[in-house]
């Protein structure tokens, strides 16, 4: 009798136990668990706690592993570049497009405009009644972390006088539009992955990365940068990691509240953005004049164009980021125009 009893108890823990095990989530963060991303994410876990979801965290250092893991369903979100996640939702990733976020304003680069649209892009994204605009087919995005604006960083400044053609450039394999970029620039294209790609560069294996100021200490980039290398001043785009979920295995909901969340997280993240921009060398700086910095805004939104008519931009997204954008600097020359509206 006793035994039996012991066994009826047991049983009835153990479906307990699985009834309240929560989902998982896949978190690629270059240094692991003990990284600012993985940080991030587990304050995120403890909010959703409080609101009755236990999520449990696995931590990857190597990105594509963790999208495998999600991709088979080993994991019920991801949090990863929008590299990985666009496949599952090609809207939200245009805040990461070349040029799409950024703000020029006589002849220079209006840092804290451009983080402005990142800003208003994610509180739009996170209104009530925007769930069309992260949910495609049964997965959902459901933050956003800003990582900051995406520099071109080199091994030798004259690269930027001479111009791209022939320099070895990073070319990952899963990102068809960098290739399309780097056919463009005359480089000569190097396969590399998230793992390698800063040794290559800093080994000198390739001439050129192109990363966010939040990697370039941490991930020792300095070392391939050196003395005659340098940074851009002006950004590619504004980089992003994003959540995205199977909506099958989280509550009713949970994505609105949850974008919410890394809303509010904004201000002290773009802080911590900032502070590593600050952080690098004022003579590893390299700025351009007012002229190549229009032409460099008219080359990028040529690009953007060209690339919602081939198809791999979602063009209702480029859309949404002009108006974005023009509502934070209306007196910019192409928001005079129809360019990314009529399509």
């Amino acid at each position: 009798m006793f035994t039996a009893r012991l066994i009826s108890i047991l049983a009835l823990s153990l479906s307990s136990t699985a009834a309240l095990a929560g989902p998982t989530i896949c978190v690629w963060d270059p240094i692991g668990k003990g990284g600012q991303i993985f940080d991030a994410v587990k304050n995120f876990a403890l909010a959703a706690q409080s609101k009755g979801v236990e999520i449990t965290l696995k931590a990857f250092t190597d990105e594509k592993v963790a999208a495998d893991e999600f991709r088979v369903g080993q994991c019920d979100g991801l949090m990863a570049t929008s590299i990985r996640t666009r496949s599952y939702n090609n809207f939200t990733v245009a805040l990461d497009h070349g040029g799409a976020a950024t703000i020029v304003r006589d002849g220079k680069i209006d840092m804290d405009a451009s983080y402005k649209v990142i800003q208003k892009a994610m509180q739009v994204l996170a209104a009530p009644g925007a769930d069309k605009l992260n949910v495609q087919d049964r997965f959902e995005v459901v933050g956003i972390l800003p990582t900051g604006a995406l520099y071109t960083m080199v091994r030798d400044k004259q690269v930027f006088k001479k111009g791209f053609a022939g320099v070895r450039m990073p070319a990952f394999d899963n990102d068809p539009v960098q290739a399309f970029l780097i056919a463009r620039a005359g480089a000569t294209p190097v396969a590399v992955n998230i793992r390698n790609f800063v040794s290559m560069f800093n080994n000198g294996n390739v001439d050129v990365v192109f990363a966010p100021a939040v990697a370039y200490q941490p991930l020792e980039i300095h070392k391939g940068v050196g003395t005659k290398g340098g940074v851009s001043r002006f950004p590619l785009a504004f980089t992003s990691l994003q959540l995205v979920i199977d909506r099958a295995k989280f509550p009713a909901g949970f994505g609105e509240k949850s974008r919410q969340f890394w809303v509010d997280q904004f201000d002290e993240v773009a802080k911590a953005v900032r502070k590593a921009e600050s952080s690098i060398p004022p003579q590893t700086w390299v700025d351009f004049d007012a002229a190549e910095a229009a032409a460099f805004v008219a080359q990028q939104r040529e690009t953007r164009v060209e690339l919602g008519k081939r198809g791999e931009y979602n063009k209702q997204a480029l859309k949404f980021m002009k108006r974005v954008r023009c509502s934070v600097h209306p007196g910019a020359t192409d928001c005079a125009t129809t360019a990314e509206i009529d399509w």
